[in-house]
């Protein structure tokens, strides 16, 4: 059977490629898409998801706006990163009259309350803490919460310590973590501990043009500005795709190994948005959330490729050997 979710997201070309495959397969049901401010403004974000979309052929799946603003920050998006049109400078083709009057709040609140949904996070939580806000109910009412943030051990990506989104609002990082404690649930946690392992390498983009030219020029065109950047910021020859990989989790939980812990976000300072994970247990709390530490790489692009492009994974026979050629370990 096929799993019902939502994507909460701020397309950014990684949660393009993250949309591209949770649709593509045939055991997710999207109900609809959410996009907060982050990457790119909502609106930007609104647009870009309806590209992709496009390109799939499936503007049935509605993507509503949500927040423009975090809930207390001054907004700063991450363009420099994503490029001005959030999605790596492709300008592609605006598409037309699609609009959804309702607002991403309502939608979440009304959809949660009636369907057994999860709720996959890949950009800051300024919705979901506002639906903490107003619907408490239609919180807890989620299935999985999987987030696409927070570090535990590794680099931060905008600070020393910080993973962008919960950087971006960590009030409403902190506020659903908080949540999460106080309602017990867990909060799956998909940070750079194991999103900086997804690396796509010119490699794998070529060997991916190679088993289907349209899909790879698609791909090419979205993340040629990313590969730039990350050579230019970290040295790195390729890009780190992190979203995807919360959908790889929900798809094969046992990609990822990690353990239950208790986390909170410090909001403020030299360490805003760092998730502080008691790992040792000092504070002798409840977990409130599962930390990844630990992904299998070629599992994850065995089923991201297969997916995305419609092969077996006995199809993609040099993806090992392209894999091992590149390992950054």
């Amino acid at each position: 059977m096929s799993q019902k979710i939502i994507i909460d997201c701020d397309p950014g070309i990684d949660d393009s490629l993250a949309i591209l495959f949770s649709l593509l397969s045939s055991k997710i049901e999207v109900l609809g898409i959410t996009i907060v401010a982050g990457n790119s403004p909502v609106e930007m974000g609104f647009e870009n998801a309806k590209k992709i979309l496009a390109h799939i052929h499936r503007l049935d799946i509605p993507v509503y706006c949500g927040a423009s603003q975090p809930l207390k920050k001054e907004f700063v998006n991450a363009l420099d990163t994503h490029g001005s049109d959030g999605l790596g400078e492709s300008f592609l083709e605006p598409i037309p009259d699609y609009f959804q009057e309702e607002s991403a709040l309502s939608f979440l609140s009304r959809t949660l309350k009636k369907e057994k949904c999860s709720v996959i996070a890949i950009g800051p939580l300024t919705n979901l803490a506002q639906l903490i806000q107003q619907d408490l109910e239609a919180f807890r009412s989620i299935d999985q919460l999987i987030s696409m943030g927070g570090s535990y051990k590794a680099q931060g990506n905008c600070s020393p310590v910080a993973e962008y989104n919960y950087w971006e609002d960590p009030e409403a990082a902190r506020l659903v973590f908080e949540t999460c404690d106080q309602t017990n649930r867990i909060l799956h946690m998909v940070g750079l501990d194991v999103t900086r392992k997804i690396v796509l390498t010119p490699e794998i983009l070529a060997y991916i043009t190679e088993l289907d030219p349209k899909e790879g020029d698609f791909i090419e065109k979205i993340t040629k500005f990313y590969f730039e950047f990350h050579l230019k910021q970290e040295n790195l020859i390729g890009c780190v795709i992190n979203d995807p990989l919360a959908i790889a989790y929900l798809l094969k939980p046992d990609l990822c190994e990690g353990f239950l812990s208790y986390v909170q976000i410090e909001t403020d300072g030299l360490c805003r948005g760092q998730s502080v994970v008691d790992a040792y247990d000092f504070y002798r709390h409840k977990p409130n959330a599962y930390i990844l530490t630990k992904v299998n790489v070629l599992g994850f692009f065995e089923l991201f490729l297969s997916t995305i492009l419609n092969k077996k994974t006995e199809e993609l026979l040099r993806l090992p050997a392209l894999l091992k050629e590149n390992s950054h370990d």
